[in-house]
């Protein structure tokens, strides 16, 4: 089992846990960088394709210098119709700060102008928790020793029923990032299930070619989710040391090669607290900024998760990104980015939900369980299966859909379980 913290670009770990085969390998990949695979350099398999979009959004990122932006920047900032690039960087840079209350304000403006009162609600369903990457900061990855587990068919539908017969409406279904595993075939009968029980089928798996999302898309998908993790591939590098993950440019053009085959909507985030949040959140909102404009006709959507602690590992908290600092950061999306999606997950209080969601969030997560095959236990009350798989990160938020969606109403909003129909 694996202890640690991020510390100076180190991973450092309690070796008690390890086997001395891993434990070599660790000591390997961390402390000689020759003996790890260039992470800029795609693996054979992987699509290239032709795109301007990540030079576009790396060149704003490496020169956004935060702190050269004054009061006067970010007053001028609100005061615009339309937010600008250079709004946007005023807009999140520690400047800012003592504007949250108005920009808030402007936010919630935003979003009533163009979302009316509507909240959106979802669960996620985890169908194996298999992993081939070893990213240090996941309570999946192949080196930690946890309970793994992949639901077969039966066991998938039986999931999908449980949380049908709640209300939910709309599915993310997702898996660790193993092929062998968890191959296309898997995940492709997995949507077909989830179409007879669901309106709206979200996946966040492994990102995949072309042909592979028009696939996926064919068997019942309509939208892919990618977390970037952090937009620094320098320190993306040292956080990502085996795997097909480790491939930074191959997963940045995920969401484009997914609108490529044939995908409704795409959806974009960084992990905040693995790198400089401020360049993270700006390289996430530019990704979707320069995308929307390519494939205008596309649903895109932003999270903002922060850091969360994991199985092994209680020393992983998101402490470098507070909650004020985070509502910036959402708002700032709000304003620069009127029309696209806002998901705040679990990861976050019932209290900070609640409060967002009348500001800049428009989409919310309930019922949620990031562990593998444990819906029907969580949702009827029965004795937990003994066969089950340990989840990926621990949750804040673990109200049921009738309760958030109750919470939700109480706040004068309208919870909605989906709006879209197939015709």
């Amino acid at each position: 089992m694996i202890r640690g913290d991020i510390m100076d670009n180190r991973f450092f770990v309690d070796s008690e846990f390890l086997s001395e085969e891993a434990l070599l390998k660790k000591h390997e990949l961390e402390n000689d960088p020759k003996s790890r695979k260039n992470h800029m350099e795609y693996l054979p398999g992987m699509e290239i394709i032709e795109s301007d979009v990540c030079e576009s959004v790396i060149k704003q990122m490496n020169s956004y210098d935060y702190n050269r932006y004054t009061a006067s920047d970010v007053k001028a900032a609100l005061q615009h119709d339309t937010c600008t690039i250079e709004d946007f960087k005023a807009l999140l840079s520690p400047a800012a700060e003592p504007f949250l209350e108005l920009m808030a304000e402007r936010a919630r403006l935003e979003t009533s102008k163009h979302f009316g009162n509507t909240v959106y609600l979802f669960t996620p369903l985890y169908i194996a928790n298999y992993c081939e990457n070893y990213c240090v900061y996941c309570g999946f990855n192949c080196y930690n020793h946890i309970k793994r587990m992949k639901l077969t068919y039966e066991q998938i539908e039986k999931e999908m029923k449980v949380i049908a017969d709640s209300g939910m409406e709309e599915i993310l279904i997702l898996t660790g990032e193993s092929r062998a595993k968890s191959d296309i075939e898997y995940i492709g009968e997995a949507c077909k299930l989830a179409r007879k029980y669901f309106r709206m089928v979200g996946l966040e798996i492994y990102p995949v070619n072309t042909d592979e999302y028009r696939y996926l898309h064919e068997c019942g998908a309509d939208y892919v989710t990618v977390f970037q993790e952090t937009y620094d591939s320098d320190k993306y590098e040292t956080l990502h040391l085996l795997g097909h993950k480790r491939v930074w440019p191959y997963r940045f053009d995920a969401q484009e090669r997914a609108l490529r085959g044939g995908m409704r909507g795409v959806a974009f985030s960084a992990l905040l607290g693995l790198s400089d949040f401020r360049k993270d959140a700006l390289a996430s909102a530019l990704h979707v900024y320069y995308l929307q404009r390519k494939y205008p006709h596309a649903e895109m959507s932003l999270s903002c998760p922060r850091l969360r602690p994991i199985i092994n590992n209680d020393k992983i908290n998101p402490l470098d990104v507070h909650e004020r600092q985070l509502c910036q950061v959402l708002c700032a999306y709000r304003i620069f980015l009127p029309y696209v999606g806002i998901t705040v997950s679990s990861r976050e209080s019932a209290a900070f939900r609640n409060g967002i969601v009348k500001i800049a969030a428009t989409k919310v997560s309930a019922g949620v369980s990031t562990g593998i095959g444990d819906h029907e236990s969580k949702y009827t009350g029965k004795d937990a299966d003994a066969d089950m798989g340990d989840e990926q990160f621990e949750i804040d938020d673990g109200r049921s859909l009738e309760t958030m969606y109750k919470d939700i109403a109480d706040e004068g909003l309208q919870p909605v379980l989906n709006d879209y129909l197939y015709v």
